[in-house]
């Protein structure tokens, strides 16, 4: 997957996508709203099993309560965690669909430093235009189309 000016290109194809309000950064720092930049892979696969199904055999079902630690005091930062959680978190569980299917990339992990980003995920969007935290945004479909055809691993670049 490249992300170009036009998109998200992958698989000979171009999927309109939004990305960081603050654009794209070589330094990405918590909080930012920016998309950093750089050669990610793609680690993970999150999805909510009360509104879709399976996409593949290697996403991981949503809980109730998981959540997903933002906070660099924390010694899980950028990692998932279970509620109840005292530190800053997102929640992946969330009452509108955009996490209801998360391709989750290495971006400071598995060993994160702190305050250099958390929760850089590829996730459905608002709305066409409408920009994320830092995070890729696709349409619904899209994301779903692409979902099925990647693997651990894929590499995602943000030039």
């Amino acid at each position: 997957m490249v992300l170009t000016p036009k998109g998200l290109r992958f698989g000979g194809r171009m999927y309109p996508c939004t990305i960081g309000k603050a654009g794209i950064t070589s330094h990405k720092r918590e909080g930012d709203g920016a998309t950093p930049r750089g050669a990610h892979r793609i680690v993970g696969m999150l999805f909510r099993p009360d509104r879709i199904v399976q996409p593949t055999d290697w996403a991981v079902p949503i809980g109730p309560g998981d959540l997903w630690s933002d906070d660099p005091k924390d010694h899980a930062y950028n990692t998932l965690v279970q509620a109840p959680y005292p530190h800053s978190h997102e929640v992946l569980r969330r009452a509108d669909p955009l996490y209801d299917l998360v391709l989750l990339t290495d971006w400071n992990w598995p060993d994160a430093v702190a305050g250099r980003g958390s929760a850089i995920f590829i996730h459905q969007w608002r709305r066409p235009g409408y920009p994320t935290e830092g995070c890729i945004a696709l349409r619904r479909a899209d994301l779903h189309a692409i979902a099925c055809r990647i693997t651990r691993h894929t590499r995602l670049i943000v030039p």
